[in-house]
């Protein structure tokens, strides 16, 4: 097992605001396995919430762990052992998703029928980080007009409160008035309790589809207060990092979202799907900084989930991969063996 790295910037076309900061790019890590004549790739996008922030020590601690013996472990035996081994979560993604994108060019088949899952059907959500009412109205013709796109997911949990919370939305109201588009929220943990509660009812008769992540990660002991007589859907994103963690919020929420970065890869998206649907939770995926490559990864998933959120290429300029397309609203793999994303001949 040969490993090859390459580190590109990311810039995204419309800085992101959510309510831990703002993002305006990254340096992206691409991670290259070859076995047997056959390469496949994965990314890593850096986090410090997933433990590593730099291309450089994800390439050296990559470097490290495929000296400890990997080199006939299988797929799933180099995750966990990556778990023991402490890797970074958007690390061991990086290597879990070049390992199956390399089995699926070896099998000669696309990812997700290598998988056995189907095309996906259902429409992506686009995100629209916090902002101004006068930004938003702004933007939204950018991000709606003539793309095809379904859904809104609308970052909330402004640090100036939730009245800052209602004015950008009842924006978003007014300005999306003549595309006929879904609204979702994302609430990134900005809220407490009672602002939890005000907000889903008064989201709720504005039409809304779900909130995510209502209450900050490590107060999930209070999700039980919110989920009561809920007039929305609850879903948790940085509640859940693995399929571990569903049981013990199982009857405290609808469903749960994961992130192939927060996660370790496609191994472990796997089982928190199958984990969600045991407990009979909705599922989403979602995405971070990543390229078309890591959402190609995703996309291969998506025919099982019941919700997308797989958009963070679309923010890019440029994006370095050419993969999954957005198609009538549907982020829809290639055809290509194995995730299909390939980088572009300019890059």
């Amino acid at each position: 097992m040969k490993l090859t790295f390459k580190t590109i910037h990311l810039k995204k076309r419309f800085p992101l605001r959510i309510s831990r900061g703002l993002v305006t790019g990254s340096d992206n890590l691409f991670v290259g396995v070859t076995k047997n004549g056959v390469t496949g790739w994965g990314e890593m996008a850096p986090s410090s919430t997933l433990g590593n922030e730099s291309a450089e020590e994800g390439q050296r601690l990559l470097e490290q762990f495929s000296n400890t013996g990997i080199e006939k472990l299988s797929i799933t035996e180099i995750y966990n052992k990556g778990r023991e081994f402490d890797l970074p979560l958007c690390v061991l993604a990086a290597l879990d998703i070049a390992l199956w994108d390399q089995l699926a060019k070896t099998a000669q088949l696309p990812l997700y029928q290598l998988f056995g899952i189907p095309l996906p059907k259902v429409a992506t959500s686009v995100t629209i980080g916090i902002n101004p009412p006068e930004v938003v109205k702004e933007r939204m013709p950018l991000l709606l007009e003539g793309t095809g796109v379904k859904f809104l997911k609308v970052k909330l949990g402004s640090k100036e409160g939730i009245e800052a919370d209602k004015a950008m939305f009842a924006q978003v109201i007014e300005s999306t008035k003549k595309y006929n588009v879904g609204l979702r929220v994302d609430a990134n943990g900005g809220w407490d309790v009672d602002q939890a509660i005000h907000m889903m009812k008064w989201l709720a008769d504005l039409g809304t589809d779900y909130v995510e992540q209502p209450l900050i990660h490590g107060r999930e002991e209070d999700l039980p207060f919110i989920f009561k007589n809920r007039p929305l859907p609850i879903f948790v994103d940085e509640s859940c990092y693995f399929s571990t963690d569903i049981p013990q919020w199982a009857n405290s929420v609808d469903g749960v979202n994961l992130k192939l970065m927060k996660c370790g890869g496609l191994t472990e998206a796997l089982r928190i799907i199958a984990t969600a649907k045991a407990f009979k939770l909705k599922t989403m995926i979602g995405c971070m900084g990543e390229s078309s490559l890591s959402i190609s990864a995703g996309a291969a998933l998506t025919g099982l989930l019941d919700h997308v959120d797989l958009d963070s290429h679309l923010n890019l300029d440029p994006d370095p991969f050419s993969g999954a397309q957005l198609i009538n609203g549907v982020i829809t793999p290639t055809e290509r063996f194995g995730h299909g994303a390939i980088l572009k001949e300019e890059v």
